[in-house]
C-alpha cells in the first residue's frame, strides 16, 4: 500500500496537517488500514525531502499545514495512471504457510487449511456485513460523506472479492492434496505388489528329467 501516494492524493483537496491527512485517509478507506501519526509525519517529511510537498505555515491552532507542489502532483498523476505492478506481488502469508506445512512432521495440513477457511469465511461475512452498512449510508446520508463511503464500499468490495477467491483456492488446495495422497498410495500399493511377484518368481528349478535306461542314484 502506497501511504505517500495516498496522502498526495488527500492534499490535492487543499493543504492540511498530519492528524487531519489520518484522519481522511481512514475515512476514506473505512479505517482497513490504520494510520498512526508517526506514520504520517514520516512519509510528510519524506515527501518534502523529495519536493513533492512543501510547508505552507500553520492554521488557526497552531497545526503546521503541509501543501502538494507541482513535483508532487506530476506523481499523483503517474501513480493513477500506472497499473499496480504485479510483477513481485507481495509475501503472502498464508501461501508461505502451506508451502511449509507441506512435509513438516506433526503437521496436519488439512487441519491448517480447514482453520483457515473458517476464518476466511467468517471475515467474508464481516465484510458483507460492512458493506450493506456502507450501502445504507450512501442511500440514507445527506451526500456531505458520499465521497467517503463509496470509496469505503469499493474498499470493502475489494476484501470481499478477495476472501472469496481466498477461499476457493483453499478448496482447491484441499482437494489437490487429496487427489495427490491417493496418487501417492495407490503408486506404494503398486511397488508393493511388484516386490511380492517377483520374491514368487524365486522358486527352485525342477529337477533334471532322467535318461531313458538309467536309474537314479
Amino acid at each position: 500500500m502506497s501511504i505517500r501516494h495516498g496522502l498526495l492524493a488527500l492534499l490535492e483537496h487543499g493543504p492540511r496537517y498530519g492528524s487531519q491527512l489520518r484522519t481522511e485517509f481512514e475515512a476514506r478507506t473505512g479505517s482497513t488500514w490504520p494510520l498512526n501519526v508517526g506514520q504520517v509525519y514520516t512519509t510528510l517529511n519524506r515527501l518534502e525531502r523529495d519536493g513533492m510537498v512543501v510547508q505552507n505555515g500553520e492554521d488557526d491552532a497552531g497545526h503546521a499545514l503541509y501543501a502538494i507542489t507541482e513535483t508532487g502532483r506530476s506523481e499523483l498523476k503517474t501513480w493513477f495512471e500506472a497499473p499496480v505492478d504485479r510483477t513481485s506481488p507481495p509475501r503472502d502469508e498464508l501461501s508461505i504457510k502451506l508451502a511449509m506445512a507441506i512435509g513438516a512432521p506433526g503437521v496436519d495440513i488439512r487441519r491448517v487449511i480447514q482453520a483457515q477457511r473458517h476464518h476466511t469465511v467468517k471475515a467474508m461475512q464481516d465484510y458483507t456485513r460492512l458493506k450493506m452498512q456502507a450501502l445504507a449510508a450512501i442511500e440514507n446520508g445527506d451526500g456531505s460523506r458520499e465521497r467517503d463511503d463509496i470509496a469505503w464500499l469499493l474498499v470493502l468490495e475489494q476484501l470481499i472479492f478477495q476472501t472469496e477467491a481466498e477461499a476457493r483456492w483453499l478448496d482447491h488446495s484441499e482437494a489437490r492434496l487429496i487427489r495427490l495422497s491417493a496418487t501417492a498410495d495407490r503408486r506404494a500399493a503398486d511397488h508393493r505388489k511388484a516386490a511380492q511377484g517377483a520374491d514368487g518368481d524365486q522358486v527352485s528349478a525342477p529337477p533334471a528329467p532322467h535318461r531313458a535306461g538309467t536309474r537314479p542314484h
